[in-house]
């Protein structure tokens, strides 16, 4: 019984976000046409994010180390376990904000009109495009706009429990490069709620905790420190997680 609730609960999730999603979709188009207005499509995915998570039951529960700065552009640096990790890092920042992910999300019907105008898609697979990638979100930075990113690169779909994969070294270099703070993000228990999309287990509401680490400065950092970074970074979003 218990799994059939949690599978008729995927379902019922899945209907929601698609509803909302052509709900919104009318707005998002509107504001995609031109990028004087590509901020509007942050505030209508934190919104969407926020009446998703309303209707399916998944109650966002954040805990910082420290209040974050409106003003301030920060590298949000996240563990990676399911398709609510998304929503949440929408509702987590601060001003204005931008994802990069793989470039399959262009193909996804709710995402891909965001990676086709404020977000950017990367193929992991080519250095040439993560080298585009990664030059357009140091542009990005330089104009005050966060950066979203899950350095292990995909949801590990091989253990369950998840467990945290090593990190691309990318996000690190960029933040000593640009001297952008580090936000680590401990997505707690949210493969409880739903592990990467629910079809293997299916979804529950509930509470889903996300632990906000203290922003991790850069200022002081030379490229020769990024490995020590990404270390620090995997250590602190680790320590935080359940069942790790």
């Amino acid at each position: 019984m218990t799994s059939i609730f949690k599978q008729a609960h995927r379902i019922y999730s899945i209907f929601i976000i698609l509803l909302f999603s052509l709900l919104f979709y009318p707005f998002y188009y509107l504001a995609a046409q031109n990028p004087g207005t590509y901020g509007l499509l942050n505030q209508m995915r934190k919104l969407n994010s926020r009446l998703c998570s309303f209707f399916i039951g998944a109650i966002f529960r954040f805990t910082f180390e420290e209040p974050l700065s409106d003003h301030q552009p920060y590298i949000y640096c996240s563990n990676h376990t399911s398709n609510l990790d998304i929503m949440i890092l929408c509702t987590l920042a601060r001003g204005r904000f931008h994802f990069m992910g793989k470039d399959e999300l262009l193909k996804n019907p709710v995402l891909k009109i965001f990676f086709k105008t404020i977000d950017i898609p990367v193929n992991r697979e080519s250095k040439i495009s993560a080298f585009r990638a990664f030059k357009r979100a140091g542009e990005n930075l330089e104009q005050g706009m966060s950066l979203i990113i899950f350095p292990e690169g995909k949801i590990d779909d091989g253990h369950y429990p998840p467990k945290l994969m090593p990190f691309k070294n990318g996000p690190f270099r960029l933040a000593i490069e640009k001297k952008i703070p580090i936000v680590p993000v401990s997505l707690t228990n949210i493969w409880k709620r739903m592990w990467d999309d629910g079809a293997k287990y299916g979804s529950t509401p509930g509470i889903c905790d996300i632990y906000v680490h203290k922003p991790v400065l850069t200022t002081n950092l030379t490229i020769n420190d990024s490995d020590e970074l990404k270390d620090r970074i995997f250590e602190l979003i680790n320590s935080k997680l359940v069942d790790k």
